[in-house]
């Protein structure tokens, strides 16, 4: 554990009742420093659940969410099957317009899959599922049902889904061709997924999409949308509205205990990146990513530090570096902060 000198403390409290500023707390200086040196928009919100200890930097400022926006789909539904809205234990069958491409396993899945709603929403989370997630967001009453709702338990306008999966993808391409808004779901997962014989319409149309799309005026645009243009984003999210988020969800402030305990167990089955705030640590790491490469590289979720747990809200936009060595400055973050409250090992 950390020790700070009393004559440090009495200093302090000396310079607080002359009416001066009082210097930033340790863990607010240390993340401060550690931000500063990273070549992105970063934004973080960590607080230690026992002692409630806080620090952030940009807490209030809006971040593009990308993937990081479907946990509160996966709290509603959870929710929803507590007042028995919605089943979890229901088969749901994949069809050939469900497929979304990205990331995710059930699009390499042949068409009829039928997993259960309650996988589906696992998939959404622990593979960050793109046909999972259309699908949930779908279950739950679509994009005004997720706003709403955040609005209700307020969260808005901290947190906010902009649009599907399907309307996100179909968007990019339209950076190639305005035309492309007519695309169909096939067309956009066969776009995704250079298979373009999976879509429906004409073969020389998605042809020119495809070829638009490897334009470098496109390319130029499509990353400056993802670091500027909030309507072409999945979501908005700011790191300490996540945060609260995650601490409702931990404490069992949203559900009741068994859900919670679900839910946490979900994100400590998370499969993608292993180079961020697990990357360093060797205490247990809840969590849920989202990434737009070459721009965005989201981590947030609770670090089961021996002290206690700990939120950590960690959003990078705008990144400036290679994408591998951004994701391990997210790990190096996170060891500072476990060794902060745990002490080195």
């Amino acid at each position: 554990m950390r020790y700070v000198p009393t004559l440090v403390c009495a200093l302090s409290l000396s310079v607080g009742l002359a009416g001066q500023a009082q210097p930033p707390a340790p863990l607010q200086r240390l993340l401060q420093a550690e931000l500063s040196r990273i070549p992105a928009k970063a934004g973080i919100y960590v607080k230690h659940l026992k002692t409630g200890e806080t620090a952030s930097v940009l807490p209030d400022e809006k971040f593009n969410s990308a993937s990081v926006i479907k946990i509160p789909v996966l709290v509603m539904a959870y929710q929803m099957a507590e007042k028995s809205t919605l089943d979890l234990t229901a088969r749901v069958t994949i069809a050939k317009g469900d497929k979304r491409g990205g990331s995710g396993v059930m699009r390499y899945h042949d068409v009829g899959l039928q997993p259960t709603l309650r996988d589906v929403m696992m998939q959404m989370i622990i593979t960050s599922d793109n046909t999972a997630t259309d699908i949930a967001i779908a279950k739950v009453g679509g994009v005004p049902a997720v706003n709403a709702w955040l609005q209700t338990n307020g969260y808005a306008p901290a947190l906010k889904l902009n649009g599907t999966i399907l309307e996100v993808f179909r968007n990019r391409y339209m950076l190639a061709d305005p035309k492309a808004s007519a695309l169909t779901a096939e067309d956009v997962y066969g776009l995704g997924a250079g298979d373009l014989s999976y879509g429906t319409s004409p073969r020389a149309f998605l042809e020119s999409i495809q070829s638009g799309m490897q334009k470098p005026e496109v390319q130029a645009e499509n990353v400056r949308r993802l670091n500027e243009d909030p309507g072409s984003w999945l979501g908005e999210i700011t790191p300490a509205g996540v945060g609260r988020m995650l601490e409702a969800i931990e404490t069992g402030k949203l559900t009741s205990a068994a859900s919670a305990d679900e839910m946490s167990r979900v994100f400590r089955w998370q499969q993608s990146g292993a180079r961020r705030l697990p990357h360093f640590i060797t205490v247990p790491v809840g969590h849920k990513t989202g990434d737009f490469a070459p721009a965005v590289a989201n981590d947030v979720g609770i670090i089961y530090t021996r002290s206690g747990p700990v939120v950590v809200s960690f959003l990078l936009n705008a990144i400036r570096e290679p994408y591998a060595e951004a994701e391990d400055r997210m790990g190096h973050v996170a060891r500072v902060i476990v060794e902060y409250f745990d002490g080195r090992p």
